[in-house]
């Protein structure tokens, strides 16, 4: 018997895994996508090797240039050059990405899981701040939270973090509390499993894709937050490149020189659109309602 189920296991496994590479690659704008958000954060990793110039190095004598091929976006007020500070740009943005959507994650999970598995007045008393916190619009609580800790990277990825931390609360309360009533997690209950050995077997792992989707799809609004903060003057202190700081300040040359407002721009509705489209194509991989209709 134990012969028959292990192979049977191992081919359901793989067909699960060749129906996950066909759904998410199986479209040609989530390839695209992809391929642009790994260039760009290659590029970001490697900058100091490909860039010419260097992100902060003031030259008044070559404010505000044109394209040319020294300064192929031209240069800033500053006498910067363009195209090199958006390249080193996209490490603020990718980190506060990255981290503040893994920080939320965590921290969101954990209490969406206790509100679930304890029930009773940690979840009426957990939910109802959740319940506050969504009732206000993320980009407005970032902004709130960002004006409360001030300017720098840290303050900001905590400002974006915790302003998205309702969402995951509520997908995994919402997941844990379909999963309590499952057979096999009423099965481990009456075999003695208690809640925590429950939550740790059966509820937690199962909980892991829609947080997963979820963290996918708000990397790009934490992206756009945090560009939103630095435009707003409560973001990356200057001179650090970040696309939003550089949309501020090029926002005064519009008539002179629209560039270095328009590049930094473009570079964040890439991005964004780039991790929309392929968190929405994880979800459609991930998501078993989804599965069946996606060949």
């Amino acid at each position: 018997m134990q012969e028959n189920v292990k192979p049977s296991n191992k081919t359901g496994e793989a067909k699960r895994r060749a129906r996950f590479i066909r759904v998410f690659f199986g479209r040609k704008a989530v390839v695209v996508c992809l391929a642009i958000l790994i260039a760009i954060l290659i590029a970001a990793i490697i900058a100091p090797y490909i860039c010419l110039y260097k992100p902060n190095k003031q030259d008044l004598s070559s404010a505000l240039l044109s394209f040319s091929a020294k300064h192929l976006l031209g240069t800033d007020s500053m006498g910067r050059d363009v195209l090199t500070r958006i390249i080193y740009g996209a490490r603020i943005s990718y980190s506060v990405g990255f981290v503040a959507v893994l920080f939320s994650g965590i921290i969101g999970m954990f209490l969406g899981a206790v509100a679930g598995i304890v029930g009773g007045v940690a979840d009426s008393v957990i939910m109802r701040i959740m319940d506050a916190m969504l009732s206000i619009p993320m980009i407005i609580m970032a902004l709130f939270l960002g004006s409360i800790f001030g300017k720098g990277l840290f303050n900001v990825i905590m400002a974006v973090g915790i302003s998205m931390i309702p969402s995951y609360a509520r997908v995994t309360r919402g997941q844990v509390l379909t999963l309590n009533g499952l057979d096999y997690v009423t099965a481990g209950t009456i075999c003695g499993a208690g809640k925590l050995q429950n939550a740790i077997s059966h509820i937690i792992p199962n909980c892991l894709s829609p947080v997963i989707i979820l963290m996918t799809m708000n990397l790009g609004t934490a992206i756009l937050n945090e560009a939103a903060l630095s435009y707003l003057g409560m973001g990356i202190n200057p001179p650090t490149a970040s696309w939003g700081g550089m949309v501020s300040d090029g926002y005064s040359y519009l008539s002179m020189n629209p560039i270095i407002a328009i590049a930094p721009g473009v570079a964040i509705l890439i991005v964004v659109l780039c991790f929309n489209i392929v968190g929405d194509a994880l979800r459609d991989a991930l998501d078993p309602k989804l599965r069946g209709a996606l060949k």
